[in-house]
C-alpha cells in the first residue's frame, strides 16, 4: 500500500531543469504522490512540436518519473489541457496561475524552479519547494574534442566528428572521430547542449526555431539544424582560437590614428574565418580601455568582452527598439557584429547618421564588396558620411584599407568638363593610388575600377613639359597624365584661383595651348628636404645631389628655382643670373639653403 499523505504538484521549469527525478533519486522525496498538470504536459508538447529541444528533455523527464514513481510514490495526472488562448499567453503568466490554483486545491506543495512563480505561490498561502538552479559544472561532452588549435567542430549524422585546426588561412580538417554518427547520437548531443545551456547563467539561447537552434554556450558559438531544413541532424561548434589585443596587430601609426579619431564609420570585412571578428573586438576593448562608453550589436552575441562592455542581441528586440535603446543610451562606440541582412544596414546607417561613431562587420570576397553591399540599400551620395573607411581582413591580418572621399569632378576616363558629376574616390589609405570610382551613370549607380598604368616614357615628358608651363604661374607644381587627352594639374591652394582665372578665361587658355583637358586640384603632398652639396667654379654655383631628381631651391625659406640634376647630379647657377645671386647671398651671410625633393 502507498504512502500518499504527501502531494507535490510539479511545474514545466522544475520539469525541465530535471528536479523531480533528482529529488526522488537522492531520496528527497520518498512517498506521496506526484501531481503533473496536463497544463505542463501541453505546453511540452507545444515545445517539442515546434522543434524546440527543451520541450523534448521535459517529455524524457515524465517518463523518467513514471519509471521511478512504481515503488512508493505516485504519479498523477491532473486538471484539464490549457485552451489555445492559455497557450498563446503563456509567457504572460496564464499557465503558470493555473497550475498554482490546482496546487492550492489538492493542497500540494509547488515545486518550481521560477522565482516569479514561487513568489506567486508564496503570496497566495501555497506551499512551495523552490529550487534555485545552480551553474552547471561539467563540459558539454563535445568539448573533449576541442582544444587550442581547434577552429570549429563539424557534427553530422552518417559522418565522423570533424574538426578544423589551425588559424584563419592556414587550416586543415581532420577526423577526431572514426566511426560514423547515428542520428540517434547526434539528437543526445543537441539534448545535452540545450540543457546544459538553460542551466549555465553564462549561457543563453539566441535562435530558438522550428528546426534551427543557435546557443551561445560560455565562448562556443554552436548552430544545430535538423530536418527538414537539413537532410540530417547537424551541429556545428565555433570555437574562438585566440584573442588579440590591439598592438598585436603592428597597425601602421596614421591608420592606429585614423580608426581612434578620425574614422566615424568603419567597416571590416572579409571571408569567413579570416580574422574580421577578431580585430573588431581588439578595437573594442582599445576604446574601452581609453574611457570610452562601448555597446555591441551582435547576432549572436558571441564576442568575448570586458563586463564593462554592453552586449545587445538583436534577436530578443522588437523592431525599433534597438534604436531605442542606443539613441537614449548614448554610446561612445558601437560594435556592429555580422551584418547581414537590409534591416542591419539601415540600422548601422541611422546610427551613423544620428553622429554615433559606428564599427560594423560583414562578409565580403574583396574590400570594394563592402561598399557595394551599402550602395543598393541607400543614396550615393550619403555613402562617405555612412562609411568611411573599410578594412579588409586575410589570414587574420589587415591586408588593405579603403578610404572614401566625395569630389565633384569628372569621372576618370571621361574628358568633356560639362560631364563632371559627384564622384566618390575610393583610395588606399597605404598609398593613396586612387583604386575606384563610384558614381551615378544614367539611372544606376556604377563602381569603376581606376587602373594604374606605369607611365611611358613619353608620358613622363609630357608630363614635365606641362609642369614647366605651369611654372610661369606657380612654383610648386605636380602633373599626372592619365589619358592622351586629360592631364591633372597639382598645385598649391593660393594658386588655383589665379590658374582658372574670372569665369574660367585662364584655364580655357591652358587648354588651348596644351591641346588637353585640364583637372586643377590642390597640392598637398610636402617635399621633403634632401641631402646635398655646393660647390663653386669661376662662372657657376653647383648644387650636387642624386642624379636625375627633379628638386626645388629655398633660400631663407623663399622659393628660388627648381630644376632636374644632370646624370652627375649636377644642378648649375650662373653666379650673375638673379637665381645664382639668391644662393651666393645666403651662403655668404650665413643663411638657409635647404634642397627639397
Amino acid at each position: 500500500m502507498k504512502n500518499i499523505s504527501k502531494k507535490y504538484v510539479i511545474d514545466t521549469s522544475a520539469i525541465i531543469e530535471k528536479i523531480p527525478s533528482s529529488k526522488i533519486k537522492n531520496k528527497e522525496i520518498t512517498s506521496g504522490v506526484i501531481l503533473i498538470p496536463h497544463a505542463v504536459l501541453a505546453e511540452l508538447e507545444n515545445q517539442a512540436n515546434r522543434g524546440k529541444e527543451i520541450g523534448l528533455i521535459g517529455l524524457e523527464e515524465i517518463q523518467e518519473l513514471r519509471e521511478l514513481c512504481k515503488t512508493k510514490l505516485s504519479l498523477e495526472f491532473v486538471g484539464e489541457r490549457p485552451s489555445d488562448h492559455q497557450i498563446k499567453h503563456a509567457k504572460s503568466g496564464e499557465i503558470d496561475a493555473y497550475i498554482r490554483g490546482l496546487a492550492g486545491e489538492n493542497h500540494a506543495t509547488l515545486i518550481t524552479a521560477d522565482v516569479v512563480q514561487a513568489e506567486s505561490a508564496k503570496a497566495l498561502g501555497i506551499p512551495v519547494d523552490f529550487i534555485k538552479v545552480v551553474k552547471y559544472q561539467e563540459e558539454l561532452s563535445l568539448q573533449k574534442y576541442i582544444d587550442s588549435t581547434t577552429m570549429s567542430l563539424h557534427i553530422k549524422e552518417g559522418n565522423p566528428i570533424l574538426a578544423k585546426k589551425g588559424s584563419p588561412g592556414n587550416w586543415k580538417l581532420e577526423k577526431v572521430t572514426q566511426k560514423n554518427l547515428k542520428g540517434e547520437e547526434v539528437q543526445d548531443f543537441a539534448k545535452e547542449i540545450i540543457e546544459k545551456t538553460n542551466l549555465d547563467r553564462g549561457s543563453y539561447t539566441e535562435i530558438s526555431r522550428r528546426c534551427t537552434t543557435v546557443v551561445q554556450y560560455k565562448n562556443l558559438r554552436i548552430v544545430m539544424v535538423k530536418p527538414p531544413v537539413s537532410d540530417g541532424w547537424e551541429i556545428t561548434i565555433v570555437h574562438p582560437i585566440k584573442k588579440l589585443d590591439i598592438d598585436e596587430y603592428n597597425l601602421p601609426k596614421d591608420l592606429a590614428e585614423r580608426i581612434e579619431y578620425k574614422a566615424r564609420g568603419i567597416v571590416i570585412c572579409g571571408e569567413t574565418g579570416s580574422g574580421k571578428t577578431t580585430l573588431a573586438q581588439a578595437i573594442a576593448e582599445w576604446y574601452d580601455k581609453n574611457n570610452r562608453i562601448v555597446k555591441t550589436v551582435e547576432s549572436p552575441r558571441d564576442l568575448q568582452l570586458p563586463d564593462s562592455v554592453t552586449q545587445y542581441s538583436k534577436n530578443f528586440t522588437e523592431p525599433g527598439e534597438m534604436h531605442d535603446i542606443l539613441f537614449l543610451s548614448r554610446p561612445d562606440n558601437i560594435l556592429f557584429d555580422e551584418m547581414r541582412s537590409t534591416p542591419d544596414f539601415q540600422l548601422y546607417t541611422d546610427l551613423r547618421l544620428a553622429g554615433s561613431n559606428m564599427i560594423g562587420v560583414l562578409h565580403a570576397s574583396q574590400a570594394i564588396d563592402a561598399v557595394q553591399r551599402f550602395i543598393s540599400r541607400l543614396d550615393l551620395g550619403v555613402l562617405p558620411n555612412v562609411v568611411d573607411t573599410i578594412i579588409f581582413m586575410q589570414s587574420g591580418k589587415v591586408e588593405k584599407v579603403l578610404t572614401l572621399k566625395m569630389l565633384v569632378k569628372v569621372p576618370s576616363g571621361m574628358t568633356e568638363s560639362d560631364l563632371a558629376r559627384p564622384v566618390i574616390e575610393v583610395r588606399d589609405h597605404t598609398t593613396n593610388d586612387l583604386d575606384y570610382e563610384v558614381y551615378s551613370y544614367g539611372e544606376q549607380t556604377v563602381v569603376i575600377p581606376v587602373t594604374q598604368t606605369k607611365t611611358s616614357g613619353a608620358l613622363k615628358l609630357a608630363e614635365r613639359e606641362i609642369e614647366n608651363y605651369f611654372r610661369r604661374i606657380t612654383h610648386s607644381v605636380k602633373a599626372e597624365v592619365i589619358s592622351p587627352n586629360k592631364v591633372i594639374v597639382y598645385v598649391p591652394e593660393e594658386n588655383i584661383a589665379k590658374i582658372i582665372g574670372q569665369a574660367g578665361k585662364n584655364i580655357e587658355k591652358c587648354e588651348e595651348d596644351l591641346g588637353m583637358s585640364i583637372d586643377i586640384r590642390e597640392l598637398v603632398e610636402e617635399k621633403q628636404q634632401i641631402k646635398f652639396q655646393v660647390n663653386e667654379d669661376k662662372k657657376n654655383i653647383i648644387i650636387c645631389t642624386e642624379p636625375g631628381k627633379t628638386i626645388e631651391i629655398h633660400a631663407n625659406n623663399r622659393f628660388i628655382a627648381s630644376a632636374i640634376s644632370s646624370k652627375k647630379g649636377e644642378v648649375r647657377f650662373n653666379k650673375k643670373s638673379a637665381q645664382g645671386r639668391d644662393i651666393l647671398k645666403a651662403l655668404n651671410k650665413n643663411g638657409k639653403l635647404e634642397v627639397k625633393a
